[in-house]
């Protein structure tokens, strides 16, 4: 993807990386992959479960995923 077909998404998260490797000053960063998608993925959960008032089955239908999934996340997450 070109920066110019960038979405504002992508752009903050890519500003955030850039930041995060700012501030390790030079140290190699540790499961960086698992550190960025469980912070991505916990706040979707939470904003998802939000905006859906806590129904899970709307919830899941959001996130194309199946319930079952989405219970185990929340359960993982600790989102009630």
């Amino acid at each position: 993807m070109s920066e110019l077909s960038c979405s504002p998404l992508q752009e903050k998260v890519e500003n955030e990386l850039r930041r995060y490797f700012q501030i390790l000053n030079g140290q190699q960063p540790a499961n960086l992959h698992d550190l960025v998608i469980g912070q991505v993925e916990e706040a979707l959960f939470r904003v998802v479960m939000e905006h859906c008032a806590g129904n899970q089955s709307r919830a899941a239908t959001c996130l194309g995923i199946n319930r079952g999934t989405l219970r185990k996340k929340l359960l993982q997450y600790n989102i009630g």
